[in-house]
């Protein structure tokens, strides 16, 4: 038989793959969470609908916005927390001001290059083994350039689309392993952005819009399909951050763009993204799944 034959007989017999999702019954990881104890006060009530439970990954953790989430998810009781980025050190001081500030906190650092599974799967494995488990993934590590697309060549193309989607994915993929293992189920967040619903103005960032709108797509695909492992999947979109990276004299005109073409009249600051995080890894989330957050002041109304 010609192997033009061979090829099409295996296409017209081949059988796709099918994802499973959950019955949600009592036995299942997806059925509705307990209700709170009973000898709970109203207080009481509101800060168990928002506590934290286990052990975070944040990715990028270095960072600013990183960095401003941990505080949150530690401050609502997280137990435990791994930090990975290409280079933890340049956080130390603000790395050790929180482990002073939570001492009952176990809080380390890992070095990861999140372009490479094997440094992922490794780091994966260390906090594991000092934490115990893995129950919530936040990825912040991220890339941005500004440069025409006729201008731009392949090889920063490639580094942001490999650091801001395909290292989303590997680093997701690398804990969902661990959760599914643990029978625990858990949370992962994305931290998409504003750039993925439309096109910044007046900057030109092809590639970083490309990146994070795949972060939407890849956050649909996730939840349908690990949902019955009791993973949930969500994003978060902010808008422009009042952080150092959108500081400085030659962006004063941006900035000043950003601002007038914003209902709100001002860019973001970081506390104001740790509201949703919460959310998204408490139980008050437990039936989000597949969303995505924008935080932007209404930017995206435009």
């Amino acid at each position: 038989m010609p192997d033009n034959a061979v090829e099409r007989n295996a296409l017209v017999n081949r059988q796709l793959p099918e994802m499973q999702l959950s019955d949600g019954s009592s036995s299942s990881l997806t059925a509705p969470p307990p209700p709170p104890p009973h000898y709970l006060n109203p207080e009481g009530r509101a800060q168990h609908r928002f506590a934290i439970e286990g052990n975070a990954i944040i990715t990028g953790g270095a960072g600013t916005l990183a960095l401003e989430g941990a505080r949150a998810l530690l401050e609502h009781g997280l137990s435990g927390l791994a930090l990975f980025d290409i280079n933890p050190q340049q956080a130390a001081k603000s790395i050790a001001a929180l482990t002073t500030e939570f001492p009952s906190a176990n809080i380390m650092t890992n070095q990861v290059d999140v372009r490479d599974p094997e440094s992922i799967n490794n780091a994966v494995k260390k906090t594991v083994e000092k934490l115990g488990s893995v129950d919530m993934l936040c990825c912040y590590a991220g890339v941005v350039g500004c440069t025409h697309a006729l201008d731009m060549n392949l090889d920063e193309w490639k580094r942001t689309m490999d650091i801001n989607s395909t290292g989303s994915f590997l680093c997701a993929q690398a804990v969902a392993k661990q959760m599914i293992a643990q029978k625990t189920g858990g949370s992962i967040v994305f931290i998409a952005s504003i750039s993925a619903h439309r096109v910044n103005f007046p900057q030109p960032q092809v590639a970083y819009n490309v990146s994070k709108s795949s972060l939407l797509h890849l956050k649909n695909s996730l939840a349908a399909e690990w949902a019955r492992y009791g993973i949930r999947v969500n994003t978060i979109s902010p808008g422009y951050m009042d952080t150092i990276l959108n500081e400085g004299t030659g962006l004063e005109r941006a900035r000043n763009i950003w601002r007038s073409r914003n209902p709100m009249g001002r860019m973001g600051v970081p506390q104001e993204l740790t509201g949703p995080l919460v959310l998204l890894c408490s139980g008050a989330g437990s039936y989000i799944n597949g969303a995505d957050i924008v935080v932007d002041g209404g930017a995206v109304v435009f």
